[in-house]
């Protein structure tokens, strides 16, 4: 593919998705920025939520991560599966009863202003970090594509891709984000099946052959049972699929701010367990074409790239396949990749304005908007540095880079929710700061020992639910021995 197919590409997909934000984005005021006015449909919902949790990291490393884990992470979606229950029938009344714009505002009430501050700065951290890493992926997919062909910088790209994910986004927030999001995953879901079509074609064989090239295939194994220390241990990957979505789902104001935005929290439920099903099948389909990506490699003598990351940008963007094939990669790359970022950076905004500057109820309606204005270019300009360095010191995988610091960072508010719904004790709220910074330091202490203190165990991404236990032990060590009202 040629840089300027690929630009085409892009420029047309952004045509429709600016017309998009600006028809359903114009006349949103602070409350459809934040939660859509509370009049999004459920089924809307459910189907933008699939664009929202599939990022530009899942539509490259997703494929080709079946080289060294196989089908593994489909362990990992079952519980994803499982906590969305949880989400549904615990967290999603919860917030409607409190009426929340922000879900940090739990913590407030349930602990004190410390604990609120604490849950929110955990948040900015976490999903400044997670957004940042998820872009930079996509960032240095198009700068191998299109912008080193022109000799533009990687600070140039990051720089013009920060400005149009805050340009489409600026306005309508999530009011608008509900509505890409839906294009988004259409183009996403498009893009991946006539890719799966056009390799299976190559291949020699129709769609129903490819399911026994791919059951056959070594790539191909999903369960693993047999050793405890293997980072694709069942329990290890099930157990830490619950609690990561609970965190960063459930507990994530990005993602939650779409669900509180549907006119009720039956409706809501519905959306949530409807987008936790669909996305089991499009995970799915993501392993299917990265086994398919790797056959039509081996059975055509081309080498392995160095990054497991890079196979899909390299077959789909060479000579390997027809031009279609790159288009839809761009497309697709392109709309999950401005799915997350900009649903990051309207749930950054609502967060650092409702929760840090506290800016809608110190200030009227239209002071609060300049306000969010302000913040909302300020999130952009640090989202964009935080790639840029990314990209400075990164050497490891991406998506599991991303679960890495979801282990670390969400799991001191996983812990504060965790505490606060399940008992009823009051803690000194002024103590708080200082156990959820004190878990992710013990937890990094325990990862970095387990070989040798537990005969050669490797922690992966369960150790999410130790950093939230060591948060909830604190908390309970900080307790006043007094119960709430209930």
């Amino acid at each position: 593919m040629t840089p300027t197919v690929a630009i085409l590409s892009v420029l047309i997909y952004f045509v429709v998705l600016f017309g998009i934000s600006y028809v359903t984005g114009r006349k949103a005021d602070n409350a459809g920025f934040f939660v859509g006015n509370r009049k999004s449909p459920w089924y809307m919902v459910a189907f933008a939520m699939i664009g929202s949790g599939i990022s530009g990291v899942t539509f490259v490393s997703v494929p080709g991560m079946v080289a060294t884990s196989g089908f593994s992470y489909l362990q990992m979606v079952l519980g994803f599966v499982v906590g969305q229950l949880i989400i549904a029938y615990v967290l999603i009344p919860l917030f409607y009863r409190m009426n929340l714009m922000s879900i940090y505002g739990y913590l407030e009430e349930r602990f004190g202003f410390s604990s609120y501050k604490t849950g929110a700065w955990f948040f900015f951290i976490s999903k400044m970090l997670g957004a940042a890493v998820r872009l930079f992926l996509v960032c240095l997919t198009m700068q191998l594509i299109i912008f080193e062909a022109y000799g533009v910088p990687f600070l140039v790209n990051v720089g013009l891709t920060m400005f149009l994910v805050w340009l489409y986004t600026f306005k309508g927030g999530v009011k608008s984000l509900i509505w890409t999001d839906s294009f988004k995953t259409l183009c996403l879901i498009v893009s991946v099946v006539l890719c799966i079509v056009y390799i299976s074609d190559d291949l020699g064989d129709r769609v129903g052959g490819v399911v026994g090239v791919i059951r056959e295939s070594e790539y191909s194994r999903m369960f693993f049972f047999d050793d405890i220390n293997d980072r694709r241990f069942f329990f290890k990957q099930f157990l830490a699929g619950i609690f990561t979505v609970i965190a960063t789902t459930g507990l994530d104001q990005d993602m939650m701010q779409r669900n509180l935005s549907c006119k009720n929290y039956r409706d809501s439920q519905k959306n949530v367990l409807t987008g936790g099903v669909m996305q089991f099948f499009i995970i799915a389909l993501f392993l299917m074409l990265g086994t398919l990506l790797y056959t039509y490699a081996d059975s055509h003598g081309i080498a392995h790239p160095t990054k497991s990351d890079e196979l899909f940008p390299m077959l789909a963007t060479g000579s390997f396949f027809p031009p279609i094939v790159g288009i839809l990669f761009i497309v697709g790359l392109v709309s999950s990749a401005f799915s997350a970022a900009g649903s990051a950076l309207t749930a950054l905004t609502t967060s650092f304005t409702l929760d840090i500057l506290k800016a809608d109820t110190k200030r009227s309606e239209e002071k609060s908007a300049r306000v969010r204005r302000r913040v909302h270019i300020a999130m952009a300009v640090v989202m964009g540095l935080v790639i840029y360095f990314f990209e400075r010191v990164s050497s490891t995988s991406v998506i599991d880079a991303v679960y890495v610091l979801a282990s670390y960072t969400y799991g001191p508010i996983l812990g504060l929710f965790f505490f606060g719904i399940l008992s009823k004790r009051s803690v000194h709220d002024r103590y708080v700061p200082i156990v959820a910074l004190a878990a992710p330091v013990l937890c990094y202490i325990l990862q970095s020992h387990s070989e040798q203190w537990f005969d050669g165990y490797k922690f992966s991404y369960e150790l999410l639910i130790f950093n939230a236990l060591f948060t909830a032990v604190g908390l309970a060590l900080l307790s006043k021995g007094k119960k709430i009202p209930s």
